[in-house]
């Protein structure tokens, strides 16, 4: 038999321990062989490991080829510049690298966390005596005491309990403090048992003494930790689609480099020659700058996000929130407030507000002994915090005494005399206190418990028998409170006599009224929930809470609209297989309730295998694995455990449900801002590629050096890129749903408009340029130039030039690749890609007309004539772009007609 089915008695023989627990050898010995009650660590990858995983990935192994050809060529060709470009890649490759193994080395510390969880210390006896020990030397049959405020260090099972109720929140996920007691149970889960107490969880009110039956790892906190720990960490979708344009880049790249190879051998130039010059178109075709550009444009994104209240740890992130097509949510303290509330009374026949009675005082005066019971029957503890008096203990309670305050407008001391403590069987609570009338019993509890003990009601200032009239009417105004989420408490009271019997007290009671509570939804969560509708963003409830409750809060934040919806428990969720998970995922309003941590990562990976982005909120240690296999986890910032914290990939600074929204949409915003630079970035490479072509083809002067090119990669190309990475959502972007798992971040319409239309189009006018000052130079077919002669240098810079201007341009078609730039593309609404172009032309005035620019990228200064012949070439560009945006509208329509 399990351990919380069998007596006290039963539960210390079976781990060959007593009342007075361990003897000190025995301990030591227990400690030996099972080991310190702390969380261990999964072993993992060391850190050098992960630390050369960052330089060797897809993309990173392309550039170091990228600067081993370079090398490579500028050893059998020196003084050609492919050497800086190798060290230029290498640059590349180091920030990148180092930049996001930082990045990797904050995720890894969820263990620390979860260890912050456990107390310290903990009162134990051992053979007999008291003692204080560390809670890491806690052993199975250690018998323990706990009072309120201590934190569980280690499952236990109660031998004894005194009006004891446990905060399960950050284990199980429940809202409400459960009861706990010695007595055997008939729960199959443990984690359900009404004598078992948790690694993680809190005393809220009573003391107890219990035998400690498991620790470290074998807690269920250990086995959560474990499934943190071990979770396999999600590729987020732009990572994926990353190492997809890694890849066919690389092709992309090698492809050309072949070709091109054996073009050159067929017009006969040398095998070296001809090897050099398919090495620069390689090294051409692989745009160096895009890595960096994608981690600083995520980077900003997350400043982005900050300042709207979301926390981004993790940089793929970002866009992978926007790609999100199903969010999980916890209930507590992410759909509600976490605190208690009432909501409503049933007073004198009729279902009232709080501030309807307070309004009332003639009924809050008859009602007197109702308010009294809610005032005065309860366990909490007064302190003082920060010099103002605040009550300890279970927040039902505070929230019943705050409610009878307001009501009857002044504060009750009466001396407690004597109590019948809570517990699960009786669902009830009885306190005794001597009035200036005489003694008077105060009784809480199930309305259900109460019914029995009562003979008569009060309605009113009259107290008549309680007739089965008067019982249906309770029992339906139960059932209407229930119907909307409530926790319903029924209240009845009796004078009793001098000198009355402590066993009798809880017969012949008065039932006087019943009161509603409610942990209540976040004002903006139902606003939330509608935008998610919109975005065609399914939101689904996972929840360790009551199934009722749950369903209650679902439809009053919009959540559940339909009438018929799917509930799924724990208990259900189990018994289904893994198509038949599936299945019920499709329905359009599901809920899951009384779910554990290894349930919530099954509902999440079934979601991924239907292809979905699944986003995890939470905030408890139950919450961490689920939030670590997601491919985003959203931890809440304010209350949640730092286990969830350290598992996530996001965190809500406000804890705001709506801050999720907010999120969404500007990591749909970066997935669109992607696609715009890296059409801006891939342009450049044809107007980079065609001058090797035509130097190799047409026998002429090589028009663009290396040093030129990187001028472009690494220099004034990623200024605008950025500044379009940084480019606020679109209006609408919100309205749209989320974009398919399988549609591509560099898809075949991209690459078409990027290389054969604005690429080409530059390269023309790049060409155009060289060949306009060659010309005017007196330049002649076949004729020799020398590297440094000035007509060289200053037809170069053209090329150069015609390129950086033909960008400038390109930067603000490729920012609204939709629309037209002159209808709705709020173009000054991006400061930091204005201050982009300003600075790439700043960039470009100081390569053409500084000693240092020229000297350092071989070029010369222009003559305004060869300014005026590339101006036209930028403002044709601009309108046949904006041509074939027209033509694509128009086409579109009449497809949809």
């Amino acid at each position: 038999m399990k351990i919380h089915h069998l007596s006290p008695d039963e539960a210390l023989k079976s781990l060959i321990s007593s009342h007075d627990g361990l003897s000190g050898d025995e301990a030591r010995r227990r400690l030996s062989e099972y080991g310190p009650n702390r969380i261990d660590k999964v072993q993992g990858e060391p850190l050098w490991l992960v630390f050369i995983k960052e330089f060797v990935h897809f993309f990173a192994l392309i550039l170091w080829l990228a600067a081993g050809l370079a090398f490579f060529a500028d050893y059998r060709r020196p003084g050609g510049g492919m050497d800086t470009l190798g060290y230029a890649i290498l640059g590349v490759i180091v920030i990148n690298g180092l930049f996001s193994f930082w990045q990797q080395f904050r995720a890894e510390r969820a263990v620390a966390a979860l260890e912050k969880l456990l107390p310290q210390t903990v009162k134990a006896l051992r053979a007999g005596k008291m003692s204080l020990i560390l809670a890491a030397d806690l052993v199975p049959g250690d018998v323990i005491l706990l009072q309120e405020g201590d934190n569980v260090p280690a499952d236990c099972r109660l031998l004894e309990a005194f009006s004891l109720r446990v905060n399960n929140a950050t284990v199980t996920g429940e809202s409400m403090p459960k009861a706990r007691d010695a007595a055997p149970s008939s729960e199959e889960d443990l984690l359900h048992g009404r004598n078992t107490l948790l690694a993680g969880t809190s005393i809220v009110s009573g003391d107890g003494r219990a035998v400690v039956f498991a620790t470290g790892m074998h807690t269920e906190f250990g086995k959560i930790a474990h499934l943190t720990q071990t979770a396999r960490v999600s590729t987020s979708p732009l990572q994926q689609e990353i190492l997809r344009l890694s890849r066919i880049v690389a092709l992309l790249a090698l492809s050309l480099g072949v070709v091109f190879f054996f073009i050159g051998q067929s017009m006969g130039l040398s095998f070296w020659e001809n090897f050099i010059f398919a090495i620069g178109i390689i090294v051409a075709n692989v745009p160096e700058g895009l890595l960096p550009t994608v981690t600083l444009s995520l980077a900003m994104a997350t400043q982005r996000m900050a300042k709207r209240n979301a926390l981004i740890r993790h940089l793929p992130s970002v866009e992978a929130l926007g790609s999100a097509t199903v969010i999980c949510t916890d209930k507590t303290g992410t759909l509600t407030e976490n605190r208690m509330m009432v909501t409503a009374l049933y007073l004198n026949g009729q279902i009232l507000a709080p501030i309807e009675v307070k309004r009332q005082r003639e009924l809050a005066r008859v009602s007197r002994r109702f308010f009294e019971d809610a005032l005065l029957c309860h366990n909490l503890k007064e302190t003082v915090v920060a010099g103002k008096p605040r009550l300890l203990g279970d927040p039902m309670e505070v929230a019943l005494v705050r409610m009878a305050k307001t009501c009857l407008g002044e504060h009750i001391t009466y001396p407690k005399i004597n109590e019948v403590p809570f517990d699960t069987d009786r669902k009830r609570l009885s306190t005794v206190h001597q009035t200036p009338k005489g003694p008077v019993v105060y009784c809480k509890g199930a309305l259900e418990m109460l019914l029995p003990l009562c003979s008569r009601v009060q309605t009113g200032a009259e107290i008549t028998p309680l007739t089965p009239e008067a019982r249906q009417a309770f029992t339906h105004a139960l059932e209407e409170m229930a119907a909307n989420g409530l926790r319903v408490l029924a209240f009845a009271w009796r004078e009793l006599e001098e000198g009355h019997n402590g066993a009798q007290v809880e017969q012949d009671l008065i039932l006087c009224g019943m009161v509603g509570l409610e942990d209540p939804p976040r004002p903006e969560v139902r606003g939330a929930i509608e935008k998610c509708r919109e975005a065609g963003i399914k939101v689904i409830m996972v929840t360790g809470d009551h199934p009722h409750t749950a369903l209650a809060i679902g439809r009053q934040i919009g959540q559940i609209q339909s009438e018929t919806p799917a509930v799924i428990t724990g208990d259900q969720l189990r018994k289904l297989s893994e198509i038949q998970l599936r299945l019920a995922l499709d329905a359009p309003d599901i809920i899951f309730a009384r779910v554990g941590a290894d349930q919530k990562m099954r509902i999440v990976s079934a979601l991924k295998k239907k292809k979905h982005v699944v986003a995890v909120t939470g905030d408890g240690v139950n919450d961490a694995p689920a939030l670590k296999m997601a491919d985003i986890g959203i931890a809440m910032g304010v209350i949640g455990t730092d286990v969830a914290k350290e598992a996530a990939d996001m965190i809500l600074l406000d804890d705001n449900f709506a801050s999720i929204v907010a999120a969404i949409e500007e990591g749909r915003a970066v997935y669109d801002n992607i696609r715009k630079f890296l059409t801006y970035i891939l342009t450049s490479n044809i107007p980079e590629l065609v001058p090797y072509l035509a130097f190799a083809l047409f026998n002429i002067p090589l028009p663009l050096t290396i040093m030129q090119i990187l001028a472009v990669d690494l220099g004034t190309d990623m200024l605008p890129a950025l500044g379009l990475g940084a480019d606020p959502p679109a209006p609408g972007i919100m309205q749209k749903p989320p974009r398919a798992r399988q549609e591509r971040l560099l898809n075949s319409s991209l690459l078409l408009r990027a290389y054969l239309f604005l690429g080409l189009l530059e390269a023309a006018a790049a060409m155009a340029a060289y060949a306009f000052v060659l010309h005017g130079g007196g330049w002649v077919w076949g004729e020799r130039l020398g590297s440094r002669d000035t007509l060289y240098l200053q037809a170069t810079t053209a090329c150069l030039s015609a390129i950086i201007l033909m960008q400038v341009v390109n930067v603000f078609l490729c920012k609204t690749p939709g629309q037209s730039l002159f209808f709705g593309a709020r173009l000054l609404a991006n400061r930091l890609l204005l201050w982009g172009v300003a600075l790439e032309l700043f960039l470009l005035v100081v390569i053409v007309y500084t000693p240092w620019g020229n000297m350092v990228f071989g070029a010369a200064p222009l003559l305004p004539e060869v300014w005026l012949f590339m101006l036209p070439c930028a403002l044709g560009m601009l309108v046949l772009e904006e041509g074939r945006k027209w033509a694509v509208v128009r086409w579109r329509g009449k497809k949809g007609d």
